[in-house]
């Protein structure tokens, strides 16, 4: 009898210790979940969030002062100065006339705030929406703005605003909108904006309804002094809620380059590259008929890639014949029209290959 009792004690011994292990490692886990805030738990988030922060003191001394909640403090994460953005309008090619438009509804808003807050028939965009196929550069045209313009820009993906926790979604949405406040200028980029601000349904689950309707009180809720613009992206136009393309009353339409504009994109993309003396720019520009500038960037890198080829199979060869001491005189040759002939990107394009013959 007293061993069967032993032996049962020490059994639920174990069971109460063991329980006691895991109820302790789970509180801890939760705890460590509500004290690290939404987003940004991972140590390199955090650094991140701190780096940025200390960027943007040294922008506006005045934020020195300035506090903020933990989950401002998660978006910060997302935040990103224009020092830190290298792409300006002279790297994107053959949208003179849009970029013109942008610059009196973006940026005249964000660096002569006055102006609009003066004069009340001036009012700034609260919204403005960049729409086109893929590859034509949206994404590269909002990094520009902001780099022009001088905004911080703050990048929006659904994977950092949705949250396991019921209610926390609303709270990072709100983050956003205020730290934007605190930074301003600001942009606040949505990129495939129809994935997030979609068509509303009564289908819709209920944090996801709850969310675009946050979304949009705090959106009416910004001042029309220009200094905080939401800019979204989108192939997909159809797919946004009408409530949503109201408040995006500046849409500017990005089509698929033409010739004369293709042949500008291309000097952009082949300004730093060595070109042969009989390069024909025109003649790669006729026969990408369908292409983005995407598109022909890839062509660029391709036909850059067939000219390195050809150094290292020269480079190899030498080695090979014991001939190091030369291989150091060998140089990668200019790009010829030849190296863009002949190639396969993408099926679905119109015109999939072309020749010179």
């Amino acid at each position: 009898m007293s061993r069967r009792f032993d032996l049962k004690t020490i059994t639920d011994l174990s069971v109460l210790i063991g329980t006691g292990i895991s109820l302790y490692y789970l509180i801890n886990r939760l705890l460590n979940d509500v004290e690290s805030g939404p987003i940004g738990r991972s140590k390199e988030s955090k650094a991140r969030q701190v780096q940025q922060w200390e960027r943007l003191i040294k922008r506006s001394p005045s934020l020195a002062d300035v506090e903020l909640s933990s989950y401002e403090k998660s978006i910060l994460s997302s935040v990103v100065t224009p020092e830190e953005i290298d792409t300006s309008f002279t790297d994107i090619g053959g949208l003179e006339n849009l970029i013109s438009d942008l610059h009196e509804s973006v940026i005249y808003p964000l660096t002569i705030p006055e102006l609009y807050s003066n004069t009340p028939l001036l009012q700034a965009p609260t919204g403005v929406l960049l729409h086109g196929p893929p590859g034509c550069g949206k994404t590269m045209l909002a990094k520009a703005l902001a780099k022009e313009s001088g905004a911080n820009f703050i990048s929006i993906r659904m994977s950092s605003i949705m949250d396991k926790w019921y209610g926390e979604s609303n709270k990072i949405v709100d983050a956003i909108f205020s730290l934007g406040n605190k930074i301003e200028p600001c942009i606040i980029f949505i990129d495939e904006i129809d994935s997030f601000l979609r068509e509303r349904s009564s289908t819709d689950h209920e944090v996801t309804a709850t969310l675009k309707a946050e979304f949009m009180t705090l959106w009416d809720g910004l001042l029309n002094n220009g200094r905080v613009i939401i800019i979204g992206a989108t192939n997909r136009l159809h797919d946004i809620d009408d409530a949503f393309l109201r408040r995006l009353p500046k849409r500017f339409t990005h089509f698929i380059a033409r010739f004369g504009t293709k042949e500008k994109i291309l000097k952009v993309l082949l300004k730093d590259t060595e070109l042969n003396d009989n390069f024909d720019l025109d003649e790669i520009a006729l026969n990408t008929s369908g292409y983005s500038g995407s598109d022909l960037k890839e062509l660029c890198r391709e036909a850059a890639l067939k000219a390195a080829k050809e150094y290292i199979k020269q480079k190899r060869l030498l080695m090979d014949n014991g001939k190091k001491g030369d291989k150091d005189r060998l140089k990668i040759r200019p790009l010829m029209t030849e190296d863009f002939a002949n190639m396969k990107l993408d099926a679905r394009r119109p015109v999939q290959s072309w020749s010179l013959d």
